[in-house]
């Protein structure tokens, strides 16, 4: 009896079972002595974060890039604080800073660079995009130091230097792209060639 007992107390300590947890049986398994083991509960995956969705006024959706914060323009129009940038980050210029060829000068005093793409939900439809520029940055001390390209809706825009389409620093340019959303994202990548990519606001107005 003594062998058996012996043999029996070996053969679960090989087997690595913890008497206090499973105990050792050597019987029936759906014995009413051994404790019931609950199956493992799958872990429900996290939501995914919802896309912050863009404000339309009047059917136009206006972003400021770079900014935290909504602005009014002169003609009492409000651009909301950004969304949908992929990669890159964000710089205010000084609010003083004079920028020519706007009566928005606030509009281009802050921007998001160094970013892959842009991107937001709208309704399928013809639009027109016009992407708002100007060299700010006290680095960029003429043509050529910064490059990039960009692609609106599949329209290519290689070899983009700002300081070159403005005239100069401190300068307002906007690029007007007329395009196409066919499923329900309207989206902006860019690339970099010389320097960061940069962009001071979009603005996306659906066309009749």
């Amino acid at each position: 009896m003594k062998n058996i007992l012996t043999q029996t107390i070996c053969a679960c300590a090989a087997a690595g079972v913890l008497a206090f947890v499973t105990g050792c049986q050597t019987g029936n398994q759906n014995s009413a002595s051994s404790p019931s083991v609950a199956p493992p509960v799958a872990a429900t995956p996290a939501a995914a974060p919802a896309e912050p969705a863009p404000v339309a006024t009047g059917g136009v959706i206006r972003i400021k890039a770079g900014s935290s914060t909504p602005f009014k323009d002169s003609s009492g129009n409000v651009w909301q604080a950004e969304i949908g940038f992929n990669g890159g980050d964000v710089v205010d210029r000084d609010p003083g800073m004079a920028i020519a060829n706007t009566k928005d000068a606030g509009l281009f005093l802050s921007e998001h660079y160094g970013m892959d793409s842009f991107s937001c939900s709208v309704p399928n439809g013809k639009y027109t995009a016009k992407l708002y520029f100007a060299e700010t940055y006290d680095g960029i001390t003429g043509s050529g130091q910064r490059v990039f390209s960009f692609n609106v809706q599949g329209h290519e825009f290689k070899d983009f230097d700002v300081w070159v389409k403005a005239g100069g620093p401190n300068r307002a340019y906007v690029e007007t792209v007329p395009v196409e959303v066919t499923d329900g994202k309207f989206k902006i990548t860019f690339t970099s060639n010389i320097e960061n990519p940069q962009i001071n606001a979009i603005e996306i107005i659906p066309q009749s």
